[in-house]
């Protein structure tokens, strides 16, 4: 590594953590984790990943627990060498220097977890409208998606204390809530109905891996740990430890309610009521009372899970902004750094929320993430293996199944939505190309500024040696 690469890294390892070194517990970073997956995996997914999996959408999400485990090798073992806040910002430039795939990457997964925060905040409006009737109303869709968002600035700014708190609390009421009304519609409606008595055959091979990316997708919460690992109580323990509880937390809440929703619906009434599947499946199941407790319980889960992913992005983008690897730029704001990313982070998020439905902003969510999530691993592969004690075969083992991941959710939208692939791709591109550019200025500043520097001290010993003759 050169001298620059390890000031980086030391820069790095010594920024924002210290302001809030030990604030987040154990306890409460798994209710961060749990809270931004289940607010998306469930409520925002759960019919996009129906549609494309038919019958066998719950193994969908068994299939993306397994993948996301794997992933999570790489970002465990990174943390618990250098936990910090920012996380993935930090094994990519621990992995690949100061340079343009290690902040793209990085802007790459910042994108993502926005694009969560717009998905899950769409999906609060829909389920908060849905008894009323009024789940099509695009102007009342985007007022009360932006009002969340609004409201998960005000939660963040308040601190971390605030937030992990806040995250606990919602995190034990919806994750009871979702268990007790999946055992519930189960019990009542028989396990071999609805989607379960449909024939399998239904779905293909690609179709089926396809869906597996929307499941990723609902795990990647877990990253919402790795960006808060500075300030998570014994980072090197504990860490590794709330990622996969939260992982395990999930996948069981998923299968309950995947079980729950499919025993209740054909998955033709699934995908009809995508955005709000799991109201559908409950009235006929347990009545009224049954659909307006999935509707309180829908809004608990995305609330505290947009409040959580606004932390931990704000976080990441502090941290790229403080590595100079973003443009930053006050407005005439005051305060540090992090409040103004506050704002940015729920600016963009509440124009996307706006101006896009679910199921394309899913899309350009697992786009985003697939990318980033196989640059990670091929990092740390080619640079850091040995240094963390990781073995090979587990992080080749990620990589190829983001690959066939990736490579399948491509070739099914491509047929039946070319222009988010296209949309997906000069995306991108743009990041990378855009970074290179900023990068490339950045560096021809600092190297003027040397060279002013330079100058300037020349002629300062000019001038103090004329002095002593």
């Amino acid at each position: 590594m050169t001298a620059t690469k390890h000031g980086t890294h030391a820069a790095m390892e010594s920024a924002p953590d210290a302001a809030g070194e030990g604030t987040i517990s154990l306890a409460g970073g798994v209710a961060m984790g749990t809270g931004v997956m289940i607010g998306a995996g469930i409520f925002a997914l759960t019919g996009q990943i129906a549609e494309l999996a038919g019958p066998l959408f719950p193994l969908s999400f068994v299939l993306g627990a397994l993948v996301t485990s794997l992933a999570a090798y790489s970002y465990i073992k990174m943390s618990n060498a250098w936990p910090s806040s920012g996380g993935i910002a930090m094994i990519l430039q621990k992995a690949y220097g100061p340079g343009v795939v290690a902040a793209s990457a990085s802007l790459l997964m910042a994108l993502s977890m926005v694009i969560n925060e717009s998905l899950v905040a769409r999906t609060f409006a829909t389920y908060a409208l849905r008894p009323f009737g009024l789940e099509e109303n695009s102007l009342l869709l985007s007022a009360l998606a932006l009002g969340l968002i609004v409201f998960a600035y005000i939660v963040n700014k308040a601190g971390n204390r605030s937030v992990s708190g806040f995250s606990l609390v919602m995190s034990a009421i919806k994750i009871g809530g979702i268990a007790l009304f999946a055992v519930a519609a189960i019990a009542a409606s028989g396990f071999f109905s609805g989607a379960f008595a449909e024939p399998a055959s239904m779905t293909s091979g690609g179709a089926f891996l396809a869906s597996v990316a929307f499941s990723i997708l609902a795990f990647k919460g877990f990253t919402t740990i790795t960006n808060s690992g500075g300030e998570i109580v014994d980072p090197h323990r504990n860490v590794g430890r709330t990622i996969m509880i939260s992982i395990a937390i999930c996948v069981v809440t998923y299968l309950l309610v995947a079980f729950a929703v499919g025993s209740s619906l054909t998955i033709g009434q699934i995908v009809e009521a995508r955005d709000y599947s799991l109201a559908a499946a409950a009235r006929p199941a347990l009545g009224e009372l049954g659909f307006w407790f999935t509707i309180v319980i829908a809004i608990a889960a995305t609330t505290s899970g947009v409040i959580a992913s606004v932390f931990a992005v704000s976080r990441m983008l502090t941290m790229l902004t403080e590595m100079k690897m973003i443009p930053h730029s006050h407005f005439g704001m005051k305060g540090p750094i992090r409040g103004h990313l506050l704002v940015y982070t729920v600016v963009i998020a509440g124009t996307l929320a706006v101006l896009f439905d679910l199921s394309r902003i899913a899309s350009l969510g697992a786009f985003f993430y697939l990318v980033m999530d196989m640059l990670v691993h091929w990092g740390v592969y080619r640079h850091l293996r040995k240094e963390i004690g990781a073995k090979g075969s587990v992080l080749l083992a990620a990589i190829a199944a983001d690959g066939v991941i990736l490579v399948a959710f491509a070739g099914v939208k491509l047929d039946s939505d070319p222009a988010i692939v296209v949309i997906g791709a000069v995306l991108i591109a743009a990041v990378f190309g855009l970074e290179a550019l900023f990068l490339r200025r950045r560096r021809a500043e600092d190297g003027n500024a040397h060279a002013d520097a330079g100058v300037n001290g020349s002629s300062q010993d000019h001038q103090n040696e004329a002095e002593k003759q």
